[in-house]
């Protein structure tokens, strides 16, 4: 395997499976690669086929049934002989239907399967998920011939809802069911492949909409508790609990593209509370209630029958803060901008004050960027971005799209066996 060369303004436009690095730059290949190695690696999945709804009743009535297997709205690929990084859509079991309203007990059993759950459950997460779940939709999406369902958030009361671009894309019509049960047509109403987020609007909006409260994941912390709220398998309404597991984990995913013009590069907060193929698009939300993250992938080891699998806890949210500033620019525009460094960068290693140091080791500075306005020079090796650990060219690109256009910022690099510091401010991608 040989480093990815990667551009950070070009990074969705190469071939996620040049990437040879897990924690640094997750790596990628063929879906039919042979098991190799045990940690997980990264994979994008899309959603499962599910079969027509029946009409619903009271509290998220489940679909009819998802079916195990079968046509896939985004093709699944094997990375270094494990299935990761799913993108949370895609198939399960035999979902119930349920017509009752989620009470006491549902929420006690949805929060009791381990011990970050039961410390939940003693610090008032029953009223988290009461609040939450008002806010947060089941998303069924048809394409050519093919049905999927994700999760999405209620952002505004007129009707706007976040969700990840792998649930919507290629969508030919949206249906949209409330945690009442009631169910709307939207229309996409724009679509950022980069980061994985979309944005859908419904039709004919009620009035009595609650959108949720999106809080500042800057403040995460690892070892916090958190809650995911969605629809795992077709299962909906469903609420689980864990603690976040780390911060800033560079993340890429891949969907049906081969040359890997839709992969997405973020970086994550990530969770061990239980999420799964469904969860797409679905709130990851704090004690208070505040939504931190978007869910939109996890680690599963891979199977010899399935590309797919379930949540071994291992999932991955786009923080709060990214989601606000590209989400925003859905609203406004239908797109997004993004930061853009200026560099072509590949992973690397460069030693300095007698330790070793692993980062993006930059191979061409761009003429007139913000990285030649900054100092920056090919050689150099970006370990640090504001405190936050740069492992890797996938690191580095995750970082800088969640950053703001005309935003400085403080960069740690290796050049020559000393470590600097150098100011930069992000020009705009073209």
């Amino acid at each position: 395997m040989t480093p990815m060369n990667q551009h950070d303004d070009e990074a969705a436009a190469r071939p996620a499976h040049e990437d040879p690095q897990w924690w640094g730059a997750p790596h990628q290949a063929t879906a039919h690669q042979s098991p190799a190695a045990e940690a997980p690696s990264p994979i994008g999945l899309g959603p499962a086929p599910v079969a027509p709804r029946e009409s619903r009743g009271p509290g998220w009535a489940g679909v009819s049934a998802l079916v195990l297997g079968g046509m896939l709205l985004s093709s699944g690929l094997t990375l270094g002989g494990v299935v990761a990084y799913d993108q949370l859509t895609g198939p399960g079991p035999q979902a119930p239907s349920s017509t009752a309203s989620p009470g006491a007990d549902e929420v006690d059993a949805a929060t009791s399967a381990s011990p970050a759950a039961l410390d939940a459950a003693s610090s008032g997460w029953e009223q988290v998920a009461a609040e939450i779940s008002p806010s947060t939709v089941a998303i069924q999406v048809t394409t050519a011939g093919r049905t999927g369902e994700g999760t999405g958030v209620i952002y505004r009361e007129d009707g706007t809802i976040i969700t990840n671009n792998h649930v919507v894309a290629g969508a030919q019509s949206v249906t949209v069911s409330l945690a009442d049960g009631r169910m709307y047509e939207a229309d996409v109403v724009g679509t950022d492949p980069t980061t994985d987020l979309a944005v859908v609007r419904l039709q004919s909006p009620p009035a009595d909409l609650v959108a949720a409260t999106l809080g500042d994941s800057d403040e995460v912390t690892v070892g916090q508790s958190v809650m995911a709220v969605g629809t795992p398998l077709g299962l909906e309404n469903t609420v689980t609990t864990g603690i976040i597991s780390a911060v800033h984990r560079p993340v890429a995913t891949q969907g049906e593209e081969s040359d890997g013009s839709d992969a997405a590069y973020t970086s994550a907060l990530q969770t061990d509370a239980a999420i799964n193929p469904g969860n797409s698009g679905g709130p990851l939300v704090d004690a208070s209630g505040a939504v931190i993250g978007i869910n939109s992938s996890i680690a599963s080891f891979a199977s010899s029958t399935t590309q797919q699998a379930g949540s071994i806890g291992l999932g991955f949210a786009i923080p709060s803060n990214t989601v606000r500033l590209i989400v925003d620019q859905l609203v406004e525009k239908g797109e997004a901008d993004h930061a853009l460094l200026g560099v072509d960068a590949q992973n690397g290693t460069a030693q300095a004050n007698a330790a070793t140091f692993q980062g993006a080791e930059i191979r061409e500075v761009t003429a007139g960027s913000a990285a030649e306005a900054a100092g920056l020079q090919a050689g150099d090796l970006i370990t640090d971005l504001d405190g936050v650990p740069i492992s890797g060219a996938s690191a580095l690109t995750g970082v800088v799209r969640s950053l703001g256009i005309g935003s400085t910022h403080t960069l740690t690099v290796v050049r020559e066996g000393q470590t600097l510091s150098l100011q930069v401010t992000f020009a705009q991608s073209s």
